[in-house]
């Protein structure tokens, strides 16, 4: 797939490297922040604020009441998959009150992640809408909790009413290798997705 993004020289023999932007999308809660934080090469930037009395009624802390902080931008990271190709990572925020911002984090994202917590499903439900809306081919990646049920993949695809083509994948968002793996199975879906619109109709 010939990636769009921001091209640069690569090493010297090599072809080009590719920059490829990634959201990072999802509920209150459901673990943005933690995967950017452990997948990215770099120092991530991150803009969280101390959760305060004052926007509980606001933020909804059903299921995450341990929560402290919150992010009220974005989060940015980047990692390279491999010599070729870069990804740069733009985590949303997740309340409601910041949704204003998601449209221009949108520009320029050739696909996204969407993070799912199984204890509360609807939390995202809202990005997934956006995702379809914004038409940004995405993964469904389930952030596996230490008190999270195991529920089949069907079962959490006919919840979450998504498309069968959609990938859903199990992860632990503070585990590296874990949260790589959910970029590689994103990267995958972006070439079929990209195949299938070449297909004759």
């Amino acid at each position: 797939m010939d990636f769009k993004g921001f091209d640069r020289p690569g090493q010297p023999g090599g072809g080009p490297t590719r920059s490829v932007k990634v959201m990072i999308a999802g509920g209150f809660g459901t673990g943005k922040t933690t995967m950017v934080r452990s997948v990215s090469d770099i120092r991530p930037l991150t803009t969280e604020e101390t959760l305060t009395q004052a926007s509980a009624d606001v933020d909804h802390l059903i299921g995450v009441a341990d929560k402290a902080r919150t992010t009220v931008s974005l989060d940015f990271g980047k990692i390279s998959i491999n010599d070729t190709l870069t990804l740069y990572l733009f985590g949303t925020p997740g309340q409601e009150r910041f949704w204003f911002l998601w449209n221009g984090l949108f520009k320029g994202a050739l696909g996204a992640v969407v993070l799912v917590d199984t204890r509360r499903l609807a939390s995202s439900f809202r990005a997934i809408e956006e995702m379809e809306r914004q038409k940004v081919p995405f993964v469904i990646a389930l952030n596996v909790f230490p008190d999270s049920q195991d529920y089949p993949v069907e079962e959490i695809r006919d919840a979450l009413d998504i498309s069968p083509h959609t990938p859903v994948v199990s992860f632990d968002a503070r585990d590296r290798a874990a949260g790589r793996d959910v970029l590689v199975a994103l990267i995958r879906h972006l070439k079929d997705h990209a195949a299938a619109a070449l297909e004759p109709r």
